[in-house]
């Protein structure tokens, strides 16, 4: 992992600090776990994370590498986390909404690629997310930015960027190491952004994403149309001449005998020492998703096909889940819903990272 470190002891400063960060202990900040290994001083440990020159890119290319040839066939997940603080000085620390707090609260927060199969996974790349707090070119920038940057030695070129920028970077970094995924997955907070899914398409990825109910779609049924030619100026242009409905709309639509149970795989729960099937009900629809990313890239074309999925469980008055996919029509109904919830693993590493590695106790580099 670390064949690119060449300078003296910089290979053997990395090995104590993975080390440091395997060997148990409540913290894995820098200063309890030098103390723990009883090796290098702590001054060295951390100049060698915080400090010292070493490119962290071949590093990050060798783990996506690795991980690739361990895991058959993994689908990519995007995600994100909050690591939360208590003080103001860390790198783009502020008061943000987390998913891990459930709420607005002091904290950074890791945008993150996993590499995902049902059995494994393991992230593979990161980026830190810079607020516009953090921004000195944004209308909501604190008043002591430029000061808060240099203590944190954030370069003047690294700016506010959506986190599904910072995941389409991560994507492109993992394509021009050769890499490519079976899928990707991602919650709604990244598969809300027609951009983000505009983009994945342009890259050829097949992708089953998390949407709000809000999203809008039309019915494969609708269809561009003209009106007639007046005779004066240019011959009208053939468009989609009425609003889109929201994917909520279009799966109300259909009724509450649309759905359909899909069992997709069996959970790590046993009953009467059998595993017990993961299933629930589902609504699958063909659609061209509408919205204004999508129409600007196809302009005086028909709008693409896309699955969309609802999930609409016994009980419900209405379903719970949405996801748009760009997968092919044939795909089958099992393998849409295993990819649409295969995001969840994400949780068990972020929960694994933190409690066994200290990723919310990290001082160096993200």
């Amino acid at each position: 992992m670390f064949a690119s470190l060449r300078y003296a002891g910089w290979q053997d400063r990395a090995g104590h600090y993975l080390r440091g960060l395997m060997l148990d202990g409540r913290r894995k900040s820098i200063q309890p776990m030098a103390a723990r290994l009883r090796g290098p001083h702590e001054q060295a440990l951390n100049h060698f994370v915080t400090n010292s020159p070493w490119d962290v890119t071949p590093v990050r290319r060798r783990i996506a590498e690795r991980m690739n040839e361990a895991l058959d066939d993994a689908a990519w997940a995007i995600d994100d986390t909050g690591l939360l603080k208590y003080g103001k000085a860390s790198p783009c620390v502020a008061r943000q909404y987390t998913g891990t707090a459930g709420k607005i609260t002091n904290c950074q927060v890791a945008v993150s690629v996993s590499m995902v199969t049902e059995t494994a996974s393991c992230p593979v790349d990161w980026r830190l997310f810079l607020p516009e707090a953090w921004d000195p070119a944004s209308p909501k920038a604190s008043a002591d930015v430029d000061q808060r940057r240099r203590r944190a030695q954030i370069p003047d070129t690294l700016g506010h960027r959506p986190k599904w920028r910072l995941a389409l970077d991560m994507i492109d970094e993992l394509l021009s190491w050769g890499l490519h995924p079976s899928a990707l997955v991602a919650d709604a907070g990244y598969g809300d952004a027609g951009e983000f899914r505009q983009a994945l398409a342009e890259r050829g990825i097949g992708y089953a994403v998390q949407v709000a109910h809000t999203i809008t779609a039309y019915p494969l049924d609708v269809e561009r149309t003209t009106v007639p030619y007046c005779g004066d100026g240019p011959y009208p242009k053939k468009i989609y001449r009425q609003p889109a409905p929201s994917v909520r709309d279009l799966i109300l639509a259909a009724g509450p005998k649309a759905p359909r149970r899909v069992t997709w795989r069996d959970s790590s729960r046993r009953r009467a020492g059998r595993p017990v099937p993961m299933s629930s009900r589902f609504v699958f629809q063909r659609v061209r998703p509408a919205g204004p990313a999508i129409r600007s890239a196809h302009l005086g074309q028909d709008l693409p096909e896309a699955w969309l999925i609802a999930e609409w469980p016994t009980g419900e008055p209405e379903p719970v889940k949405y996801w748009l996919s760009n997968l092919p029509e044939r795909t089958a109904k099992r393998t849409l819903i295993r990819l649409a919830k295969l995001r969840w693993r994400v949780e068990h590493d972020y929960r694994e990272v933190k409690t066994g590695l200290g990723l919310d106790h990290y001082e160096g580099r993200v």
